[in-house]
């Protein structure tokens, strides 16, 4: 068997399809109440992960700039922090 990866080392694209996994099994209706909840809370946490993502490449987009002959240029904050 092999080991769950942490939701941390997920990707944004894995951690969208484990959440659509995770829809598809509630919408079923074949899975137990307990089991539901514990997939809510996964697909919460998966969904805190990919806002976290977003909002990282969010920093970096917007860092993204012009220098004075028009070149784009960007500026990686995760560096300089």
């Amino acid at each position: 068997m092999t080991e769950k990866k942490s939701i941390e080392d997920y990707t944004y694209e894995e951690a969208i399809a484990e959440i659509e996994e995770i829809l598809a099994k509630m919408e079923s209706g074949n899975v137990p109440l307990d089991q539901s909840m514990k997939n809510f809370e996964e697909g919460m946490k998966l969904v805190a992960h990919c806002e976290k993502l977003l909002n990282s490449y969010e920093r970096r987009i917007s860092k993204v700039m012009e220098d004075r002959e028009g070149n784009i240029m960007e500026i990686d904050m995760e560096q300089q922090i």
